[in-house]
């Protein structure tokens, strides 16, 4: 690897020794060497001393150090393959295997202080006794079950994309609304159903409602509780009696927009009362079900009620966007005297916010209860966001598991010139594999809990992050690996132990076979339509030719689009550019007058490529000024894919897509990101005519009758 000459050599190694990437390539292959002093700010992040030589050195000695006395907590391994880990004394070993039995032997040297054993052919977390250590053994299956395991044939499905918060109608909670969609979806024949996040929030920051920026990635968002579903009607109607009018949850049926600062509070001052209700005169069965999944959250649980009971005690007095290291010293700490106090003497807000979560979890319990009724094989597709805001639950109750000091991003690409800084927490290497991956695999089961499959957001981050140091531009930053091959692993075991499919959000710059990684595994990527292009664009200028469905992947999750993209609808139509002109994206003269005339072109491409698909009439010469989202529909579910997801929004010919990154400004004049509800009810999508005709379009597509 080349270096430029003023570069510091000895803090160029200790970077690289500590996972970081001295150098990156662009989207159009350049490579960029990463500033010194921006790799210094990660090393402190990753607490190694740097600002000196002496410093460097020694951060260096404590790395090799650290590398010679490892002692693994869990050691990795796939199915039939030998386990090798590193180990001294005695050879002889035990296995107490997942699930029942036992088996023993004497492990073999393999060289450099490291021990193998012979081969587990059971997946599952296995305890592992040699010497005096006792280790957990993962044992991973050499792939994911498939689309076609979990349906039982071969057939070439489909499914339904939703935005949670967007779905409206009665029962009032976005929970029950989701188990009326799947229940809906299924009996027209979808496989499944894939949404957004529903990862916990802020309670007492509604103003924070982007459900990719969690407080917590193990808990579930209280905004989308129903409140009748779990009490009963009468309980919601008595609690809607002793308070405003407003606070129902109906006033709402009828927005097209959510104003999450006004709806949370009330929402929220509801279930207070019933939370009181319940409390003194609840059901004994309920009440025992509630008290046993406190005990079952156990301290993550308790956590994060206390996390939420102080976060709204003190964004009075440091505001919405404060977080825990505003706090008080002696709240900083989740398991310090002071907070234990304040928890005992607050006990009833604390057993609030477990209250809610239990809400939640029933609710979610029934999502894909009924969904697998419907006669789905594959169910609901739950989002894991890469990762969570650094302010909130998750970050103040696994401090040492994260980064500080730094945030996730992605580098410039062609969409987002300047880079991204999502402002997103990133979990430390060294930690993980310091703590036998503990916060990871948390965070996996909560995930599959309520699911038949999984959708990784930005899947990339399981072999490296592009991490922001605090105070930087986004396009100044720097990679950090992460040790891919255990992570994969650890993904397909908990993916086998729930029997559910993973769908990996693998767009952007890839590295170097990652893809092949992902399919070896049985994983899916993600194929979109504005993306399958056959080669670049033409010399005369003309927008590259599309791809023939024939000639998309076969291992990946098809679909016209996704949440950050435009919909058909607002691509046909250039609703995206006009967007990101109002907005003052790009103000140079001419500048938006040009891409629209390339969009025309893109849609010409589109239009030729349906056509030589058999998906419009080869007499058609021209695109039309009416959308021709069948069309699209039916190109895109011609293709080989094993699974393809269509977007409500696309279903119901939206224009405005869900989100357009880099605008999270709120008022009449900003995009509606995270708070576009559909133009219809529940109830009414599948009776819809446009509707109707687009799955009729998706059926045949799919082979279908």
């Amino acid at each position: 690897m080349s270096r430029p000459v003023n570069g510091d050599a000895a803090l160029l190694a200790l970077a690289q020794a500590a996972g970081l990437d001295t150098q990156w390539t662009d989207v159009f292959g350049k490579r960029h060497q990463v500033r010194d002093e921006i790799l210094r700010k990660m090393l402190v992040a990753l607490e190694l001393p740097c600002g000196c030589s002496a410093q460097i050195s020694e951060s260096r000695s404590w790395l090799e150090q650290e590398a010679r006395q490892a002692v693994a907590r869990m050691v990795i391994a796939q199915a039939d393959e030998a386990p090798v880990f590193a180990h001294t004394g005695s050879t002889a070993y035990r296995l107490a295997l997942d699930g029942g039995g036992q088996c023993s032997g004497s492990a073999e040297h393999a060289g450099n202080g490291l021990l193998r054993i012979a081969p587990v052919s059971r997946p599952g977390y296995h305890g592992l006794s040699i010497g005096d250590s006792e280790l957990v053994l993962a044992v991973s299956p050499p792939r994911c079950p498939s689309v076609e395991t979990l349906a039982g044939h071969p057939g070439r499905h489909w499914g339904v994309a939703a935005q949670v918060y967007s779905l409206r109608g009665q029962p009032a909670g976005h929970y029950s609304l989701l188990a009326r969609l799947a229940e809906h979806a299924g009996r027209q024949g979808a496989a499944a159903v894939a949404i957004s996040p529903v990862h916990a929030m802020f309670s007492a920051a509604p103003q924070r409602f982007s459900p990719y920026s969690p407080s917590s990635r193990l808990f579930l968002n209280a905004a989308y509780i129903d409140p009748a579903h779990v009490l009963g009607n009468d309980a919601f109607l008595q609690a809607l009696d002793q308070g405003e009018r407003e606070d129902g949850y109906r006033m709402d049926e009828d927005a097209l927009r959510i104003d999450w600062p006004r709806v949370l509070p009330q929402r929220l001052r509801l279930l207070r009362r019933m939370h009181d209700n319940f409390r003194r005169r609840g059901g004994k069965s309920l009440l025992e079900d509630l008290e046993k999944f406190s005990r079952e959250g156990g301290e993550a649980l308790e956590s994060h009620a206390r996390f939420e009971a102080l976060h709204d005690r003190h964004v009075l007095d440091f505001g919405a966007e404060s977080g825990w290291q505003d706090w008080p010293e002696d709240f900083r700490d989740p398991s310090s005297p002071g907070l234990r106090a304040y928890a005992a003497a607050h006990e009833n807000e604390v057993h609030f916010h477990v209250f809610l979560q239990w809400l939640a979890h029933k609710g979610m319990q029934d999502v894909q209860r009924g969904a697998r009724v419907a006669g789905m094989p594959i169910g609901l597709i739950t989002d894991l966001a890469i990762g969570t805001d650094p302010r909130g639950s998750h970050a103040w109750s696994r401090q040492k598991e994260i980064l500080a000091g730094v945030s996730v991003g992605a580098p410039p690409d062609l969409y987002q010139a300047l880079g991204q800084d999502w402002g997103l927490t990133a979990m430390s290497p060294r930690a993980l594999r310091d703590t036998g991956y503990a916060a990871f695999i948390e965070i996996l089961r909560a995930a599959f809990r309520y699911a038949g499959g999984v959708r990784v957001d930005h899947i990339l981050g399981l072999a490296r992050m592009w991490l922001v140091a605090q105070g930087e531009s986004p396009a100044d930053g720097a990679y950090l690996r992460y040790p891919l091959d255990d992570m994969l692993r650890l993904l397909a075991l908990e993916a086998w132990r729930h029997q559910a499919v993973v769908v990996g959000e693998n767009l952007g710059t890839v590295p170097e076979g990652f893809n092949e990684r992902l399919r070896e595994k049985s994983m899916l990527g993600m194929s979109v339509l504005w993306f399958q292009r056959d080669g670049q664009a033409g010399e005369g200028g003309e927008p590259a030719p599309f791809s023939l469905p024939s000639q998309w992947p076969s291992w990946t999750m098809a679909m016209p689009t996704t949440h950050d993209l435009p919909t058909i609808a607002g691509w046909w139509r250039g609703r995206d550019l006009h967007w990101r002109e109002r907005l003052g994206e790009a103000p140079e003269h001419g500048q938006w007058s040009k891409a629209a005339h390339w969009r025309e072109g893109e849609k010409k491409a589109l239009w030729n490529a349906m056509q030589a698909a058999g998906c419009l009439p080869v007499a058609a010469a021209n695109p039309t000024a009416e959308v021709p989202r069948d069309a699209v529909l039916g190109f895109v579910a011609s293709t080989p894919s094993p699974l393809v997801m269509v977007s409500m929004e696309d279903l119901l010919g939206m224009e405005d897509q869900p989100n357009l990154p880099g605008h999270t400004g709120t008022g009449v004049a900003a995009h509606p990101n995270w708070m576009q509800t559909l133009p219809m009810s529940v109830e009414q999508i599948f009776t819809d005519r446009g509707v109707v005709s687009g799955i009729a379009a998706i059926r045949r597509a799919r082979g279908e009758a």
